[in-house]
């Protein structure tokens, strides 16, 4: 599958010379970084109360729709026999006034430390995405259709770049014959309970020539041992509240834990052609203190085809649907139907302008504070509508530097 890359300028190259071994560690820091900002059109929005009705269109201008905006450092230092010191910094910001995209982090995409091995794998550790992400996420709704626009209804099912996991220690193997396996465990640090706010999570990834195939499974503990409300001690807390949490899965927040189990796949037929597709189960899972008695489970699947007739042109068009179980009182579950459509064109190699529309239906019934209500759309992760349908437009231009 033909991916972007970021854009990266080599800062520094320092050779250090190891006077005891007669050697040189060759070190190299690297800045880099995302400018992405637009404007965008959305249906129908519920106005700012949390109402269901009375919702309007709105025109405003959005950021980080085709790439999250960011800038980073990251580095390695060669350390001899195959061994090198790896690191990576990377905050997130909003271009459109300036301010931090999590209020209180100084790093807020990426901090972490590790080991990497040609033969050994990689060891790193500090925040970090989980292996259920990275073994599926290529194959996943976001790299043609974006996250803002084309992920899944809310992101329930994390295949966006939402969920980065304090505490985290992370092991990579090599490729082996295409095959990797990647397995993650983030300490809780709460006294008296191991399990409490911790994070564990496994994935696996198979690329074959034009195929590949990615299994994911995450499990996200409260950090509150009764179920909620979720804390802030919690590793896949977002720094402004529980993770997973939108018009979607809102009358499930304060849960005991959330889990996920995703299967993605692709091919690619020609330089031209590519297709992929990915289905997802997740699960919200109630304590004694959470506002919902039964586990709430939701089902996604999804296909993206790609079209890159010719330089610079690249195409997509996407389907996702969603359906929930029945469950705490609920006697007609919620569906969620999503349709994506992108135009990216390309003016270099770092900078390209898109258009991107979205549409979301809604069906059935949800929960939301302990009440059933009618469900509502959410196109991916942008504000909520106040009825079940809503469309979204955006216009904007990506630069990576």
């Amino acid at each position: 599958m033909r991916h972007y890359k970021e854009a990266r300028i080599a800062l520094t190259g320092v050779a250090a010379m190891l006077a005891s071994a007669g050697v040189f560690a060759q070190s190299s820091v690297t800045l880099y970084g995302v400018v992405d900002t637009g404007l965008a059109y959305l249906s129908n929005q519920a106005p700012s109360t949390g109402a269901t009705s009375g919702g309007h269109s709105v025109v405003k201008m959005i950021e980080g729709v085709w790439g999250g905006e960011r800038f980073g450092l990251k580095g390695s230092e060669d350390l001899g026999g195959g061994n090198k010191a790896i690191f990576q910094l990377e905050q997130g910001f909003n271009a459109t006034n300036g301010t931090a995209s999590k209020s209180g982090l100084m790093f807020s995409r990426a901090s972490w430390v590790g080991l990497a091995n040609q033969q050994y794998g990689v060891l790193t550790l500090g925040r970090q995405y989980t292996p259920y992400y990275n073994m599926t996420a290529q194959y996943g709704p976001t790299p043609w259709l974006t996250g803002a626009f084309g992920a899944h209804p809310g992101d329930l099912d994390a295949l966006d770049t939402d969920f980065r996991i304090n505490n985290a220690v992370v092991y990579t193997t090599p490729s082996f014959y295409g095959f990797k396996m990647s397995g993650m465990y983030a300490l809780g640090g709460i006294a008296g309970s191991f399990n409490a706010g911790s994070t564990w999570s496994v994935g696996a990834q198979y690329l074959a020539g034009p195929a590949g195939i990615g299994v994911g499974f995450a499990r996200f503990n409260n950090a509150n041992v009764n179920g909620g409300p979720w804390s802030s001690s919690s590793t896949a807390y977002s720094g402004t509240g529980e993770q997973g949490v939108s018009a979607i899965t809102n009358g499930y927040q304060n849960a005991a834990a959330q889990q996920r189990f995703a299967v993605t796949g692709g091919y690619q037929f020609s330089s031209q052609w590519d297709v992929s597709a990915s289905y997802t189960n997740v699960q919200y899972i109630p304590g004694i203190a959470s506002g919902f008695k039964d586990t709430a489970i939701f089902n996604t699947g999804g296909a993206v085809l790609h079209f890159h007739p010719a330089d610079p042109w690249d195409l997509a068009v996407g389907y996702a649907y969603t359906w929930a179980t029945k469950a705490n009182g609920i006697q007609d579950a919620a569906t969620y139907s999503q349709i994506n459509l992108t135009q990216l064109y390309s003016l270099s190699k770092r900078t390209r302008v898109y258009l991107l529309e979205a549409y979301q239906r809604a069906n059935g019934q949800t929960l939301n504070n302990g009440k059933v209500i009618n469900a509502t759309a959410n196109i991916a992760e942008q504000s909520p509508a106040a009825t079940r349908s809503q469309f979204g437009v955006t216009l904007g231009i990506n630069h990576q530097f």
